[in-house]
């Protein structure tokens, strides 16, 4: 298996496309259904990327990567923001709070993988 790569979105068939378009690329993924399940799966995993939905029940995406980002075990991993917000505006907002990437749904499943492979260094 390849890197790892964390997906928090609490949609089921996103989950499942983004995990199939990761696996057969190579890499291994692990899934949260919220913010709270991710911050804690990252801190346990340390995965390469994140994947993080913005809006989620329990904690959103914008709440979790702040924690994220100010835990020095987790501080460093990129984290793309992966939503349904794609008015003018968001994408800059998003990356002004600090995501290192932006990905708008429904998936681009070549641009998906481009965004993927740049965040990776791949």
């Amino acid at each position: 298996m390849g890197k790892k790569i964390l997906i928090v979105e609490d949609d089921e068939k996103n989950l499942k496309l983004m995990r199939v378009i990761l696996k057969n690329a190579g890499y291994e993924t692990i899934e949260a259904e919220n913010g709270e399940k991710g911050v804690k799966l990252a801190k346990e995993n340390i995965p390469s990327l994140i994947l993080m939905d913005i809006q989620m029940p329990v904690m959103d995406g914008i709440e979790a990567l702040r924690i994220l980002k100010t835990d020095p075990l987790t501080k460093d991993i990129p984290v793309i923001a992966f939503t349904s917000y794609t008015m003018k505006g968001n994408k800059e907002r998003f990356l002004e709070e600090g995501f290192d990437g932006y990905l708008s749904k429904p998936i681009d499943v070549k641009g998906f993988l481009d965004i993927v492979k740049s965040i990776l260094g791949e």
